[in-house]
């Protein structure tokens, strides 16, 4: 017992390890903007001018102003929005989803899945479920002792069943999925624009390091490093930040993009997709000032989810014509 409860003291220590990296590069990037780029040299542009340099870091206050009000804006999002990735909990299924004490020991006493399997549908016939296991069964998870709502997969790296599970991020540390799917989107995009904020504005400098116009400062190694690394986030971050807008606007997750969701008339990747419009929304929620903001606004609470009409279940489909007004008499009397 004791060796493997250190293992797994070494494995949440160096889980944290990425997230230390990303934090020292944070770090390191906001010193060299501000400190080195924008304050500490503006003292230094006398002794340029009288060693025959131009003043080639910002010399203009105005423009330095400009420029520290938008990176601090960037700054302060992409901070606010990377905390909340990390530290928003896992939204786990409800009890609701959790077999009766009688159940769950008549379950662990019957040995044959097909007699498992019959008393998993009796409690599962009340619940929002529309998807299945590749094999048509109840998607249960013996880790957890639950029912799995649709979309909610096992952790193992969390070690819980996460609502809407896209996938585990190394990066924060965390599962992404319903409860911070947004801020990781979020995250994502301000991550993003800091990026390509410092490159656009550090090129200058950048390009005036390859014909010699900087003089031999602190500030010299800065702006080169400092470009390199911003234009490489910025390109792997690009990708990764387009990925999931695709997805966004198919409502889909990662996990569903590689395994389809089973539906009782087969797979289907857009099950879940209700037109772009309604898939955004889904994510970022209805009232559109908040869609920018760190602040949980998804629809819904991660167990049910609609579907598609191709796609509804008996039950869904007749409460769905039972609420749609009546279109077909109109259509034989010839009007529409």
């Amino acid at each position: 017992m004791a060796p493997s409860h250190v293992l797994k003291c070494c494995q949440k220590v160096l889980a944290w390890v990425p997230v230390v990296f990303i934090a020292l590069v944070v770090a390191w990037s906001y010193y060299a903007y501000v400190v080195e780029l924008c304050v500490c040299e503006a003292w230094n542009q006398t002794l340029q001018l009288k060693e025959g340099y131009k003043a080639v870091i910002i010399s203009s206050t105005a423009e330095k102003a400009v420029y520290l009000v938008i990176f601090h804006l960037l700054f302060f999002m992409f901070i606010w929005s990377y905390w909340k990735t990390i530290f928003t909990p896992p939204a786990s299924p409800s009890k609701e989803f959790c077999l009766s004490k009688a159940d769950k020991e008549q379950y662990e006493k019957e040995e044959r899945p097909e007699y498992q399997q019959e008393i998993l549908r009796r409690a599962a016939k009340d619940l929002p479920i529309y998807t299945t296991t590749a094999s048509r069964a109840i998607r249960y998870c013996d880790r957890c002792q639950l029912i799995k709502p649709d979309r909610c997969h096992h952790c193992s790296a969390c070690d819980i069943c996460v609502l809407k599970m896209d996938h585990h991020c190394p990066w924060v540390n965390n599962c992404v999925g319903f409860s911070n799917y947004k801020f990781f989107l979020l995250f994502l995009m301000y991550s993003l624009l800091y990026c390509l904020f410092v490159a656009a504005t550090v090129l200058q400098y950048f390009i005036k390091f390859w014909t010699n116009e900087l003089p031999d400062t602190h500030a010299k190694f800065h702006v080169l490093f400092l470009f390199f690394v911003a234009a490489m986030f910025f390109i792997s971050i690009l990708s990764l930040f387009s990925y999931h807008c695709w997805l966004v606007g198919k409502n889909r997750s990662t996990i569903e993009t590689f395994r389809a969701p089973m539906f009782r008339n087969g797979p289907d990747k857009n099950g879940f997709s209700l037109g772009c419009s309604k898939n955004l929304r889904e994510v970022f929620g209805d009232e559109k000032k908040y869609w920018l903001i760190p602040v949980f606004t998804s629809l819904g609470d991660g167990c049910n989810f609609p579907t598609r009409l191709v796609i509804m279940d008996p039950e869904q489909l007749a409460v769905s014509s039972q609420n749609e007004p009546a279109k077909r008499p109109k259509k034989s009397l010839g009007i529409g």
